[in-house]
């Protein structure tokens, strides 16, 4: 009965503990931080203080730049779909000795996009992306002599790129057509090892990203698998 009494008490002071901690955190950080324990999966600590909707996305992130780098796999990196770099500077950050290719028009969709999405209800594609600029997104880059900015329609904006080869893109375009040519042009050039990450595979409001993805995965006679980031991600090895 005492041993019982002792098992019961140090239970209950933790449950105690762990509420007082939660309520702490929740008046202390904002609302779109997450706390993580201190587990090592790598040669340091996981400690990334980012929003919550990215927090799955750039994790994964790290890990596969950590495992392509340290197996030396040689290519350049690149996003299709920059806006205000967010997702980019994870990318320069962790591949911090490669070429990082930064392919968006700047201003928003492109016309001619939104009405393929329009014809096929994909999406209404009036969310406005047009608030960004090369400066503001230069300015968040950690090496920014390693980018290289590719303004315009994609994929004119292409030109000079095809002899290139890739370890890693980010396709986060939001519409059937740039995701579908993004998938066209740089799967080809993804390197063996390579990865692709396909951002909003799971958003209701771009019902074009995982059409085109399907479309052209099931083309190509290749796998992806989903991550359960905000919006989701599909994730396609090479």
């Amino acid at each position: 009965m005492e041993i019982f009494k002792k098992v019961y008490n140090a239970a209950r002071e933790k449950r105690l503990m762990s509420s007082c901690r939660n309520h702490v955190v929740r008046k202390i950080l904002p609302d779109d931080y997450v706390i993580t324990k201190k587990t090592v999966y790598l040669p340091y600590n996981r400690g990334l203080k980012i929003s919550s909707e990215d927090f799955v996305r750039v994790a994964a992130l790290r890990l596969m730049a950590y495992e392509i780098n340290e197996s030396e796999i040689e290519g350049s990196v690149a996003e299709l779909g920059v806006y205000r770099g967010d997702f980019a500077k994870y990318i320069n950050e962790f591949f911090p000795d490669r070429k990082l290719f930064l392919f968006d028009t700047f201003e928003g969709f492109a016309d001619k996009d939104i009405k393929d999405d329009v014809k096929n209800g994909y999406s209404t594609g009036t969310e406005d992306f047009s608030d960004t600029s090369l400066d503001a997104v230069r300015k968040k880059m950690v090496y920014p002599q390693k980018c290289i900015i590719k303004k315009g329609w994609f994929p004119q904006t292409t030109d000079g790129v095809e002899n290139e080869r890739f370890v890693f893109v980010s396709l986060d375009a939001d519409l059937f057509t740039p995701i579908y040519e993004g998938l066209s042009f740089f799967y080809p050039r993804l390197v063996r090892g390579g990865v692709v990450f396909v951002h909003d595979f799971n958003n209701s409001d771009y019902k074009g990203v995982s059409v085109a993805v399907r479309k052209f995965c099931k083309e190509q006679k290749i796998p992806y698998f989903c991550l359960p980031d905000n919006a989701g991600s599909a994730v396609i090895l090479k």
